[in-house]
């Protein structure tokens, strides 16, 4: 009975961090947001991961409707975040993220999302405002399925836990009571 139990505890233990190693790194925010319409004409892409990022090794890459290269290069990191700037955008249509990005003692986060830019007939000269927050709530939902993840093993965890005090009691006890004494009183 005991080794079952011990056999148990130890498979759910390994089943809980076993897949926890593969969803190490994954982005958490991008700016502009994956698969977002645009009628301003944002000034850099921002894409922030879960897990902080190396200082060299990382590429983002923007490609506007026509394939040709769009950012200037000039690729910031800074902790968790990585921007880069953005030449003015002037085509109407779909433009592309390419990223490959390089977490600390991870591998790397290689991948691509798209967004939609509607060009203005009349090119102006961005002000320096921030944009609007209407995007913000897209965002949560870029790692929905790791977020869903993450809170199944959370209760799995609190099952594997509840399970270890149950048996530690079965195994060890807890206090016993030592029997009385009857010995007649005179």
């Amino acid at each position: 009975m005991r080794k079952a139990a011990l056999v148990s505890t130890l498979t759910a233990i390994l089943l809980i961090l076993a897949p926890a190693t593969s969803f190490a790194n994954s982005i958490t925010i991008s700016s502009p947001v994956a698969g977002s319409s645009l009628n301003v004409a944002p000034n850099a892409i921002s894409i922030t991961t879960a897990v902080a990022l190396m200082d060299q090794g990382n590429q983002i890459i923007v490609n506007d409707p026509n394939g040709a290269q769009v950012d200037d290069g000039s690729l910031t990191i800074n902790g968790m975040s990585a921007v880069v700037g953005l030449k003015p955008l002037t085509l109407t249509g779909v433009y592309t993220v390419n990223y490959t990005l390089l977490g600390t003692n991870d591998t790397p986060l290689t991948g691509s999302y798209t967004f939609n830019f509607n060009a203005p007939s009349v090119i102006s000269t961005p002000s320096s405002a921030p944009s609007s927050g209407a995007t913000s709530g897209a965002n949560q939902n870029l790692n929905s399925g790791s977020n869903a993840f993450v809170y199944t093993l959370l209760v799995l965890a609190l099952f594997v836990l509840i399970f270890l005090i149950w048996y530690a009691r079965q195994s060890f006890g807890g206090e016993k009571k030592l029997p009385r004494n009857k010995t007649s009183r005179k």
